[in-house]
């Protein structure tokens, strides 16, 4: 089961907190269809957050197509994210480099920065080149820094 954790300094709201985390369990395969949820309480105990936020995390996770919640039953995952295959061979590359990133003295800042980087030149916040048929950039609700030169397609 799922685990969110809430950083209340990092200047994303809430839900969307909760509704990145699944997402991103989605994309890993961590979550598949007709996994359960936590319940709305089980995560207000575990985070302190207000039970609203979290059914309205519940909610656009509904809106999305990827959860559907089950009356008297809880929340249930309907949809997924992932790529099979594809999505293991890239995760253990990616695991391979940065195990090589550790070894060359980077540590998990500057391996987060290095990786934003090139994600910021690979998919821009416009949208344009280099997309891949995503469905919208994250950027904003990461927080990540703006971009100061134009990327256009």
């Amino acid at each position: 089961m799922i685990e969110y954790r809430i950083d209340r300094r990092s200047g994303v709201a809430t839900y969307l907190q909760i509704v990145q985390q699944t997402k991103q369990a989605l994309r890993l395969g961590l979550l598949e269809p007709g996994d359960q949820l936590p319940t709305a309480r089980e995560v207000v105990e575990a985070t302190a957050v207000n039970p609203n936020t979290v059914l309205k995390a519940y909610r656009e996770l509904e809106r999305e197509g990827l959860a559907e919640g089950r009356r008297g039953l809880g929340t249930f995952v309907r949809g997924t994210l992932g790529r099979g295959t594809a999505d293991s061979a890239l995760r253990a590359e990616l695991a391979a480099w940065t195990e090589r990133a550790r070894g060359e003295g980077l540590d998990r800042d500057d391996v987060t920065a290095l990786v934003t980087a090139v994600l910021d030149k690979t998919f821009p916040a416009d949208g344009g080149a280099g997309n891949g048929g995503a469905r919208g950039s994250t950027r904003t609700e990461q927080n990540a820094p703006d971009k100061t030169q134009g990327d256009h397609a």
